[in-house]
């Protein structure tokens, strides 16, 4: 009798990843130290990597291999979400590589092609490697087109070589195309896989789970019952030191284009055939396609700067105030829009959007707002504590669903004001949620691409997004307090529609 536990169609089991390595570009910088380098460690000390992965870092700086290791080993004992195993460390590091250059260096480049082959032959990796861009898009030319000047690019013998880009992926339409142009010349469609670190989250894939592993809750997910869905993504910090990465980039293009149309997409989609990546992309490119845009801009569209004030017991300075800003910058730190979807499941359901730094609190959630009962055989009295029934789907931090619904107050007389049901996974699992970047990093060596949105997304998304920064374009930009949630603007948009907020 066939033993269902080494079924290789049963998906409880973990996938481990065949023989393969890594190489980062752009190892020195925040996101390496603080993400990518913790998650390849944790995927070690899971058993998720093959014994034979190798990691190689390239960056400007002369370090020495040991000098490299120990960098790697700072950032894992300070950011990894699993226990620190000295034979877990040892195993990996000895696959650690380390090659210093610039990205216009073509000896550098030449070394690394010669390093990568020297680990096919002295680590086992197979010819099968993945090279992470994690540099600034500007640099992307120049990288894919020493990957391809050095051989780099190219597999062979059943091998496979893949390209990861982090978003921004452009900062529009035209400049997405010019991207994808550069990407296609180089590498093929399958071989791209684009990071959208949101779609690794936990409670993201958990809403494909609440969606359709239930039938409690897709008969209500419609215009019928909904009245609309509000979808936040906030933060309760500034820019800090990346002035130089987002003036001129802005809340929409940095948050609203990827994350926030993604997690629309994931909310509206209907039931994939299967959770295969062509499946999802296609059902998530259907929504994106029926997107429009409201034809007033000025009532349907927000955005902000946080000024100068205080938050949190301490004085904080204001965006234009922040070290290396331009203080002339135009740029949003706040950014908010209603979009309708035009089609059967949404028609007459607005989807607003907001994401903001410097606001009330840090929180990312889906939230989906219920129509009132069509009938209320209550006073006006004894419902005035009573919202709108809602299910609301907490991404971030404290991961888990909420409803909100009516319920009687305890007493003799009959009144009615919201509870909530709460399910969060720490509480009702106890192993810790993966971090995105682990799901991630493991589905690019496994070359398993649901998660990933492909060009199409990404220009569908673009163009959505367009109208409204030539709309904003030139227009005087609002101010508004840290620690509040975004300028008045953005309360006068829902209220133009008789709806309000949401204060997490």
């Amino acid at each position: 009798m066939k033993n269902p536990l080494r079924d290789p169609r049963d998906r409880r089991l973990p996938k481990i990843a065949g023989p393969s390595g890594l190489v980062i570009f752009g190892i020195t910088g925040d996101l390496a130290r603080k993400k990518l380098l913790p998650a390849v460690y944790d995927l070690a000390n899971r058993g998720l990597l093959p014994p034979s992965f190798a990691l190689t870092g390239y960056g400007r700086r002369d370090w020495s291999l040991e000098e490299f290791t120990a960098r790697v080993r700072a950032a894992v004992v300070a950011g990894a979400r699993t226990p620190f195993d000295e034979r877990t460390w040892d195993h990996l590091a000895g696959g650690f590589r380390f090659v210093s250059g610039d990205f216009d260096d073509d000896d550098a480049f030449d070394r690394l092609a010669t390093t990568v082959r020297e680990l096919d032959e002295e680590r086992g990796t197979h010819g099968n490697h993945a090279f992470y861009l994690s540099v600034p898009p500007n640099a992307f030319p120049k990288v894919l087109g020493q990957l391809a000047r050095s051989g780099l690019s190219s597999s062979a013998n059943g091998s496979w070589r893949r390209v990861v880009v982090e978003k921004p992926f452009g900062h529009d339409l035209t400049s997405a195309r010019e991207l994808d142009d550069v990407l296609s010349d180089v590498f093929p469609p399958e071989a791209v896989f684009r990071i959208d670190h949101y779609l690794g989250k936990e409670t993201v894939q958990n809403l494909l789970v609440l969606r359709f592993a239930n039938q409690l809750f897709e008969p209500v997910w419609n215009s019928h019952y909904v009245d609309h869905v509000q979808i936040t993504m906030a933060e309760d910090i500034g820019i800090g030191s990346r002035a130089g990465y987002y003036d001129g980039i802005g809340a929409a293009r940095d948050v609203i284009q990827n994350h926030l149309l993604q997690l629309l997409a994931l909310t509206a989609m209907e039931e994939p055939v299967c959770f295969d990546a062509d499946a999802l992309r296609a059902e998530k490119e259907k929504v994106l396609s029926a997107v429009r845009l409201p034809e007033d801009l000025d009532r349907h569209t927000a955005r902000g700067q946080y000024a100068a004030g205080w938050q949190g017991g301490q004085k904080v300075k204001g965006f234009l105030e922040e070290e290396g800003m331009n203080p002339a910058s135009t740029t949003e730190t706040y950014a908010a829009i209603r979009v309708d979807v035009d089609n059967r499941r949404w028609a007459g359901v607005p989807f607003y959007l907001r994401a903001g730094k410097r606001l009330g609190r840090r929180v990312t959630e889906i939230a989906v707002v219920f129509t009132r009962a069509p009938h209320l055989p209550f006073e006006t009295s004894q419902t005035s504590e009573l919202g709108q029934n809602a299910l609301v789907i907490r991404v971030q931090p404290d991961e888990g669903v909420t409803i909100r619904f009516g319920a009687k107050i305890p007493g003799t007389s009959m009144e009615v004001r919201d509870v909530t049901m709460d399910f969060g996974y720490g509480h009702a699992f106890t192993e810790n949620s993966p971090e995105a970047y682990e799901r991630l990093l493991l589905d690019v060596l496994l070359g398993e691409p649901p998660l990933f949105p492909r060009q199409r997304e990404v220009e569908l998304s673009w163009q959505i997004l367009d109208p409204v920064l030539a709309h904003w374009e030139g227009r005087p930009i609002e101010s508004y307090r840290p620690g509040s949630w975004g300028p008045p603007s953005a309360d006068a948009m829902m209220a133009a529609d008789g709806r309000e907020w949401r204060r997490p």
